[in-house]
């Protein structure tokens, strides 16, 4: 059963911004920067885990993931979080995967889609998969004459999908096309205290990961001009009418 939480009188419904992860706490660590901006920028902004991450080591029971994600949503100000009732560690694209997604997608109807970018050697193959059903579900969202698999839910067209990367190393590829930089410098502290939330799963002996997320978000945050920021991709070619605002560095 999927697992919802809400701000006061949040609908889930008609969203600009919806993060996709493939476990409470990845998208924390890839974008709780930006999304938390843009909360503040009066967006309205949801997160979509597609698992509830466990079992893992130190977690005594699902549902104390769970809370440590209520308190995450609750430190970036999020609208909406749903933790969907696909298996961790068995995650993989298939078809009924890509259905639950989408039919979230039609239920929340964001604009902008916000997702993995590329695997994750060494660490969980489920963001891999997580991907490849984001992208599908993205498109199934859209496809009219099948509502049968979607339980009557009206399509809706994603304006936008754009790739996170939860990578310590900046400069490792991601398959979409226009990298670019948020300025989260202003919220890396709310960024940092989302990821704290998930205390069995960041323990005072992996502090070190702690410090290597923040490091991350000031060095990539640095190479564009900014105190600290998050990096994404683009799926399509971005574009400017103004060469000069585009490419100064930011004041």
């Amino acid at each position: 059963m999927t697992t919802e939480f809400a701000s006061p009188a949040a609908a889930a419904t008609d969203f600009d911004v919806v993060a996709v992860g493939a476990h409470p706490d990845d998208v924390e660590i890839a974008c709780g920067g930006t999304l938390a901006r843009l909360v503040t920028q009066g967006y309205r902004v949801g997160i979509i885990d597609l698992t509830d991450g466990e079992p893992t080591p130190r977690c005594p029971h699902p549902d104390v993931r769970r809370a440590e994600a209520h308190a995450a949503a609750a430190a970036l100000g999020v609208n909406h979080r749903a933790i969907l009732n696909l298996p961790n560690r068995r995650l993989f694209d298939g078809f009924e995967a890509r259905v639950e997604l989408a039919k979230q997608l039609r239920r929340w109807r964001p604009q902008i889609v916000v997702g993995f970018g590329q695997a994750t050697p060494l660490a969980s193959p489920d963001h891999w998969q997580t991907m490849l059903i984001t992208e599908a579900a993205v498109f199934y969202a859209r496809l009219s004459k099948w509502d049968e698999q979607f339980d009557g839910l009206p399509v809706h067209h994603v304006s936008s999908l754009v790739y996170y990367s939860v990578l310590f190393d900046p400069t490792a590829p991601v398959s979409g096309r226009g990298p670019f930089v948020v300025d989260i410098g202003d919220f890396l502290e709310i960024k940092m205290a989302s990821v704290r939330c998930y205390q069995t799963q960041f323990p005072p002996e992996k502090a070190h990961l702690l410090d290597l997320v923040e490091a991350t978000a000031r060095s990539v945050g640095g190479a564009a001009g900014f105190h600290a920021g998050e990096l994404f991709y683009n799926t399509r070619l971005l574009g400017t009418r103004n060469l000069v605002t585009t490419v100064l560095p930011p004041t």
